[in-house]
């Protein structure tokens, strides 16, 4: 008489067949809407609030924020990989209070740093000199050569509220732009991360 042995193999199948009907039915939504059995009702897809801005001190009420490029819309799925990937390089938004605090940080660089603008005489180690003038230590401030101006980088605190920009141009046309944002995700400092996940 020939008798058949089992494996641990089949034995496994069964559990782990199981498991995967009952995966597939998770985060499907019935037909008929967001009514649950039990007649509550649930949001298909959670949002997260988006925080208010008010005006700032010096800022017109009329004045809007910039509308936020960093998430993309619920709706839309991305075509690509490329932001979902890329996605630790895009700085955070500062709102409420610690909007109030960039904008005056860049006030403030923008004021220290005019004089140099309208003489069309700028390095990275004036723009360096004039920014530590602030207050801020060394080694919360970098300047570098680029663009055809001086580049700066501030972390004003450690929170952090960070202020880049650049001063470019020539005597007749030079500009300053900075801007103020909140550092970047799964990094600590104000300097953008050069890998992530």
């Amino acid at each position: 008489m020939t008798k058949i042995r089992t494996t641990g193999v089949r034995a496994g199948t069964v559990p782990l067949a199981l498991l995967a009907v009952l995966a597939a039915g998770c985060g499907t939504q019935r037909a008929g809407g967001d009514a649950d059995a039990g007649g509550s009702s649930r949001s298909a897809v959670a949002t997260p609030s988006t925080p208010k801005d008010f005006p700032c001190p010096g800022e017109s009420p009329t004045a809007s924020p910039r509308p936020s490029t960093a998430t993309p819309s619920p709706t839309a799925p991305p075509t690509d990989h490329y932001a979902e990937n890329h996605g630790f390089m895009i700085p955070f938004e500062l709102h409420g209070k610690r909007r109030c605090q960039g904008l005056a940080a860049v006030a403030r660089v923008r004021e220290a740093l005019e004089p140099q603008r309208r003489r069309g005489q700028f390095s990275p180690e004036s723009v360096r000199k004039a920014l530590i003038g602030l207050g801020y230590s060394g080694g919360q401030v970098q300047a570098y050569p680029g663009g055809g101006g001086v580049g700066f980088l501030v972390q004003v605190d450690d929170y952090p509220v960070c202020v880049e920009g650049s001063l470019a141009g020539t005597l007749d046309s030079a500009t300053t732009k900075a801007d103020a944002f909140g550092g970047y995700p799964d990094h600590d400092g104000c300097d953008q991360p050069s890998g992530g996940h």
